[in-house]
């Protein structure tokens, strides 16, 4: 019982600093030179500037009904936390809104907002919530179509906001600027949800498999399978060793092989999502 209290203080205790950390990004960067991340927030930067009326309110208010859906669709676990998450980011960014902007540069606000942003979703993201708005909607179609990174769907979502701040604002560099944030958002959200878990995927043919199987897992400590394969024109049985390591792993792995058998026949290949120890759970609920 203590266990599952301590964890979810921890949880709670990040959401905070994701919300934190995404509302400095809108308050302190991005409202201030009317730049729009993209999503609710974008809209109610937007609405702030027509109406007056602060982000935070615009932020609480629109997410009412999209808190129901989400009730709807996921359940009152994840309402809780993610309406959590809303009060937060609202208190945060109406609290920050009080302070002098950072930056009246463009360039850089778009650049150092739009990261904070894309850290702080992350870490709330993480933390098994949403910071509410298009995240709801954002999550509901990643349960239909998984094969989409949150990112790339938040960068055609968000489109439309972007452009919608152009003619709002009636300025064609600041929906450019805009645009800039958009993507810096979409690449660092996907670096915090998924990692740099790039790799290389590695076959090897050779008549020396067992010894440069061994030095792979004593000097690189990487997993080895394998595959059992037949050369067509001598027609003799041999195992090919397959492999699966960081890019950074390789030339080390190059150098083994060219050491053990420099006739090696090497196949490798780029492994952009790995799944297993060492890298992402197979069986952890996707954002």
């Amino acid at each position: 019982m203590k266990s599952l209290m301590s964890y979810k203080i921890v949880r709670y205790i990040w959401i905070v600093l994701g919300a934190a950390i995404y509302s400095m990004g809108v308050s302190l960067f991005l409202e201030p030179n009317n730049l729009v991340p993209g999503g609710l927030s974008g809209l109610c930067i937007i609405l702030n500037y027509v109406t007056k009326v602060k982000t935070g309110t615009w932020f609480f208010l629109l997410n009412v009904p999209l808190i129901l859906l989400g009730f709807w669709k996921f359940g009152l676990k994840f309402i809780i936390s993610t309406s959590f998450a809303i009060v937060m980011i609202s208190w945060f960014t109406n609290l920050f809104s009080t302070i002098e902007s950072i930056t009246k540069n463009s360039l850089l606000a778009a650049i150092g907002g739009a990261f904070l942003v894309a850290v702080g979703m992350g870490i709330i993201f993480k933390a098994g919530a949403t910071t509410g708005g298009s995240d709801i909607v954002v999550k509901l179609l990643r349960g239909k179509l998984k094969y989409l990174k949150t990112g790339k769907i938040y960068l055609i979502t968000d489109t439309i906001i972007v452009s919608l701040s152009g003619i709002i604002f009636r300025d064609f560099d600041i929906a450019l600027y805009s645009g800039i944030a958009v993507m810096v958002n979409s690449m660092i959200l996907d670096l915090v949800l998924y990692g740099k878990d790039e790799a290389n995927m590695v076959f090897i043919v050779s008549d020396y498999t067992q010894n440069i199987t061994n030095s792979i897992l004593n000097e690189l400590e990487v997993g080895v399978t394998y595959l059992k394969g037949q050369g067509a024109y001598t027609n003799t049985d041999k195992n090919v060793i397959l492999c699966v390591l960081r890019k950074q792993q390789y030339p080390k792995l190059e150098e083994i092989v060219k050491k053990l058998d420099p006739r090696a026949f090497l196949i490798i290949g780029s492994a952009s999502e790995i799944y297993g120890e060492g890298y992402k759970d197979l069986y952890s609920d996707k954002i």
